[in-house]
């Protein structure tokens, strides 16, 4: 897309974070944001950020008939929706056996179910005009894993997979579709938006109790800007070949670069096992 061309960007979850320096960057160079708040307070407050360009709306995107509506509405009365960017998420951090069911599907029906059925609402008007970006913040943690975080990474690894299928099946019709991986940035994610689950096992207190406070302190500590992330993004949404995947900060490329050898070097141990299986050709 022209990055001279004033787009109408949807941004889900722009209280703080990613989203709101996002919707701040695109502000600035002149574009219009629609941005998702929970709570009515907010509204003015984003609104306030660019008179007649902000446009705030108050959505829980896991109420799929409200998103539904929602959409429908600003496309409607705001205009067309040139870009979307699922942002709208949360951590939740817990051993595994510890952590409860119901916090996991809480997770999945936020981060993953959430994002789709935003997806999934805004698509028919993209294709419509055989026009449209958009972008799925993921995280580092869709593609490599540290323990206690295992329904997050579980619920990245799926926005991942979704991101990158959906952006095959929609190329065709003039629509692109970008998983953005952070990794970790001076956000809220290890802060107030980090559910943790309950300790219970002491099994595990050797292990993971080291793991939750390092977390704890490097909150406010990481090495990403979240300024220059939104620089980064508005360049990927403004680029006419935008990647599938995108990583954003130096751990990220780090520790996904540290997967992949991990994972190539173990492919390649269990080669003969893995090609065993193949029916014999004389059979």
């Amino acid at each position: 897309m022209p990055a001279s061309q004033p787009l109408t960007i949807f941004i889900t979850g722009v209280s703080s974070g990613f989203g709101r320096a996002l919707a701040t960057a695109a502000l600035a160079e002149g574009h219009r944001v629609v941005g998702t708040v929970r709570r009515a307070e907010a509204s003015a407050e984003f609104e306030a950020l660019a008179p007649g360009r902000a446009f705030a709306r108050v959505l829980d995107v896991t109420d799929e008939p409200a998103v539904v509506a929602t959409v429908a509405e600003i496309e409607a009365s705001v205009g067309a929706i040139d870009v979307l960017v699922n942002n709208a998420g949360y951590g939740l951090e817990g051993v595994f056996e510890e952590t409860p069911l119901a916090e996991a599907r809480r997770q999945f029906d936020t981060n993953v179910f959430g994002a789709a059925a935003v997806m999934q609402a805004v698509l028919p008007y993209m294709r419509g005009r055989r026009s449209g970006r958009i972008l799925n913040i993921t995280s580092m943690g869709g593609i490599a894993t540290f323990p206690g975080l295992s329904f997050y990474h579980g619920s990245k690894f799926a926005l991942e997979g979704i991101s990158e299928c959906v952006g095959k099946e929609v190329a065709h019709l003039g629509i692109r579709v970008t998983a953005v991986a952070p990794g970790g940035f001076r956000t809220d994610w290890a802060g107030r938006s980090m559910t943790r689950a309950e300790r219970s096992i002491a099994d595990y207190d050797a292990f993971f109790n080291p793991h939750r406070a390092n977390r704890q302190a490097r909150h406010g500590k990481q090495l990403g800007d979240p300024k220059k992330a939104a620089r980064a993004m508005l360049k990927l949404i403004a680029d006419d070949n935008p990647p599938a995947h995108l990583l954003l900060g130096s751990d990220a490329l780090a520790r996904v670069s540290e997967k992949i050898a991990a994972l190539q070097a173990e492919i390649d141990a269990w080669k003969d096992v893995t090609v065993s299986t193949d029916v014999d050709p004389e059979a």
